[in-house]
């Protein structure tokens, strides 16, 4: 199995960590691209994506909040999936992105579908690399409100965790955005240590992001009675079609 994971900012390798490192201990090929990045951080979502035994990263480029749905944009999400030819691809949750105020996140969930779509039609071929159209069967959406599937990501979690403590720009980033949202009490309910590393934006960042995951993963998992420990939820795009009914 082939699968693309095509992150928008390049931490969302790692929030769909555990199931990516699953399968490539499970000796699929799996191809990772990011949309919009700093060039600080791609070191560190590269080293990231090792970890987690992706071997390369692909940063596509593209400026925040300076690009439009055009012709151009298009191409370059085509020609990807036409040239990497995924039999699964990831990406953020359409729904979701519709409400998040993260710089172009609800222009991205247009530009990948529509991508999609045209990837397995006759159109531009030349101008997206002359690789021939590809139909992507499957997308599965990342973190979504209602998801339909849940990854056991027990075996694969502590690389996960391990990923996420090399992402030191998009920590930083996180631990700031959070600390202007709410108030030093509630961050001391979330983080005990807070007092301790508050002047430590990394560390605050990392120390959130890690209650993050595992709280999520609980959720998805023992807490929420899926049937898994550690789960990690996705929403398929359209029905599941089975050969037969499953227990």
């Amino acid at each position: 199995m082939r699968i693309l994971m095509l992150a928008s900012f390049g931490l969302e390798i790692v929030e769909c960590g555990g199931t990516l490192a699953l399968h490539v201990q499970a000796a699929d090929e799996v191809y990772a691209a990011v949309l919009l990045s700093q060039p600080e951080s791609r070191p560190q979502v590269t080293e990231a994506a090792h970890i987690l035994g992706i071997d390369e990263v692909e940063f596509l480029g593209f400026p925040y909040g300076g690009w439009a749905l055009d012709v151009e944009s298009k191409e370059k999400i085509v020609e990807l999936v036409r040239r990497v030819r995924p039999d699964v691809v990831i990406t953020q949750d359409p729904h979701h992105a519709q409400h998040d105020l993260d710089p172009d996140r609800r222009l991205i969930a247009l530009l990948y579908t529509e991508s999609f779509a045209l990837a397995g039609r006759d159109w531009h071929v030349e101008a997206c690399g002359g690789h021939a159209p590809h139909l992507v069967h499957a997308i599965y959406y990342m973190t979504p409100e209602q998801p339909n599937c849940v990854v056991e990501i027990s075996q694969t979690f502590a690389l996960k965790q391990q990923a996420l403590t090399v992402l030191g720009s998009q920590l930083e980033f996180s631990a700031q955005m959070i600390e202007a949202r709410t108030t030093p009490e509630t961050l001391r309910d979330v983080v005990p240590e807070y007092d301790q590393i508050k002047d430590d934006k990394r560390a605050l960042g990392l120390a959130l992001h890690q209650q993050f995951d595992r709280s999520l993963a609980l959720v998805n998992g023992l807490a929420g009675h899926s049937g898994a420990v550690l789960g990690e939820a996705y929403r398929r795009e359209g029905v599941f079609v089975l050969e037969s009914l499953r227990s």
